[in-house]
């Protein structure tokens, strides 16, 4: 049987929508192995489709198909440590569980750029598929169906701290809040800024993090979706974060802090409490420069 282990993103980084994200050590791990029919499994009890319609299935069927191979069936045990719907790259994971379990299968006949390329196409952009696959910090652009990137390790002298709140923020929705035209200055505000963010990001310039992540096209009109969001950034930077900003399309705010600081967790905790978010998770993690993997 395959094993993938797939690690957790977190897009847009504030001023990279759809072009910035990074791997974090929180994995999701699909098991897959040829079988007649569909048998799904998650062996930690998550509510997922269990039938055709899981997006592991689906997603290795599609590469079946793609390379012309007889299919029958599979046999699929998922564990979900992603949670689903906030922002963290649940969708994503299992996109890539789906592809590198099914390549594995196949013998690998698709090279890592042309499963990116099908992962992006599958996914819709490549913010969160390509650092699940490639690890560390992605800067991606999607051009006529190819993904073009650069990956860059990021130091573990940085943390991540997530903000996950009790309540799922469906992607469709966050983007149905998007505005469909921008000014031309806030279209320079963020390139500008988004540019900084991968720059600081990857040469240790961590006082430029908090201007980075700074956004005019999306987190302005998303916060008002996630109730407590902008308290919970707020306070990551009281607490001495170099930046905060909705992961992907949210309902999760991540916080980047300095990995010296022991106390952030704790002194986050409370200060979450106190705020009334009683019921939002936090929960620290180092980047995951590796990405997916086979066992």
């Amino acid at each position: 049987m395959i094993k993938v282990r797939i690690p957790a993103t977190s897009a847009n980084l504030g001023s990279g929508f759809d072009s910035l994200g990074l791997a974090v050590t929180l994995y999701n791990y699909v098991f897959m192995e040829e079988a007649e029919g569909c048998r799904i499994t998650a062996i930690d009890g998550a509510d997922i489709p269990t039938d055709e319609t899981n997006l592991v299935y689906t997603t290795a069927k599609y590469l079946y198909d793609l390379c012309g191979r007889p299919f029958s069936g599979l046999r699929i045990l998922q564990e979900n440590n992603i949670p689903l719907a906030r922002g963290l790259g649940s969708s994503s994971a299992c996109i890539i569980g789906g592809l590198f379990g099914a390549n594995a299968l196949l013998g690998d006949p698709v090279g890592r750029d042309e499963i990116i390329n099908i992962a992006a196409t599958i996914e819709g952009h490549p913010d969160n598929v390509t650092p699940a696959i490639l690890g560390g910090l992605v800067t991606t652009a999607l051009d006529n169906g190819k993904v073009f990137y650069v990956k860059q390790e990021i130091a573990t002298d940085l943390r991540f701290v997530t903000f996950v709140p009790d309540f799922e923020l469906q992607t469709s929705i966050a983007r149905a809040a998007l505005p469909k035209e921008i000014l031309h200055k806030d279209a320079v505000f963020n390139l500008s800024r988004a540019a900084l963010m991968s720059v600081s990001l990857y040469s240790g310039k961590y006082e430029n993090l908090r201007v980075g992540a700074d956004d005019r096209l999306q987190q302005p009109y998303r916060l008002s979706l996630i109730p407590g969001g902008e308290q919970a950034v707020s306070m990551a930077y009281d607490l001495g974060a170099y930046a905060a900003y909705i992961s992907g399309a949210g309902s999760t705010i991540m916080a980047i802090i300095d990995a010296k600081d022991e106390n952030f967790v704790p002194r986050a905790r409370k200060a979450l409490d106190s705020l009334g978010l009683q019921a939002w998770g936090c929960t620290e993690y180092s980047i995951d420069n590796t990405g997916a993997q086979i066992f």
